[in-house]
C-alpha cells in the first residue's frame, strides 16, 4: 500500500472518528516526557548507543504526542485527536501516536478504528517491551468493547 493511500485512509478514518459520539472514560497510562524516551532507532540491545540528534519535526511530534496524551487524561478527546493527527503527520512511525489514537477511539465508542490504531501501535512499538505490554492490554480492552457493541 502506498503512503498516499495510507495517508488518505488515515485522514478518512480520523475524520469519521471526530464525528462519532463519546462513551465512558478510559484510563490513559502516562508516558515518560519526550526527553527521557529512547530514540526510535534505539533498540533494547544491551550495549548503549550514542543518541542521534532528533530532527525538529520529530521533536515537535513528540511534544504534540505528550500534549495529546495529557488532553486525553483530562477528557478533551477531540482536542487530543487533533494534536495526535498532527503528530502522526510529522512522525508517522511513532507508535505512541497510534496507541493514544486508539485510546481516543475507545473513548469515542469506535472499537473497530481503535483496533486499527492498536495494530499500527504494535507494529511500530514491537521492539519496546514496556510499550508492548500497554498495547496488548489495550488490545484486550478493544476486543472486550467490540463484543459488547
Amino acid at each position: 500500500m502506498s503512503f498516499k493511500v495510507f495517508e488518505g485512509l488515515l485522514i478518512l478514518a480520523l475524520s469519521g472518528l471526530a464525528l462519532s459520539g463519546c462513551s465512558a472514560p478510559v484510563v490513559i497510562p502516562s508516558s515518560a516526557p519526550p526527553e527521557s524516551r529512547p530514540l526510535p532507532s534505539q533498540g533494547t540491545e544491551e550495549a548503549p548507543r550514542t543518541p542521534t540528534p532528533l530532527s525538529p519535526r520529530v521533536l515537535a511530534s513528540l511534544q504534540l504526542t505528550d500534549q495529546g496524551r495529557m488532553l486525553l487524561e483530562r477528557g478533551r478527546t477531540d482536542d487530543a485527536i487533533s494534536l495526535l493527527e498532527r503528530a502522526v503527520s510529522l512522525y508517522p512511525t511513532n507508535g505512541e501516536n497510534y496507541y493514544y489514537l486508539a485510546e481516543a477511539c475507545l473513548l469515542k465508542g469506535n472499537p473497530a478504528q481503535a483496533g486499527e490504531f492498536n495494530r499500527l501501535a504494535g507494529m511500530y512499538l514491537e521492539r519496546e517491551p514496556l510499550w508492548m505490554e500497554k498495547v496488548l492490554e489495550q488490545r484486550k480492552r478493544i476486543e472486550a468493547d467490540s463484543k459488547r457493541g
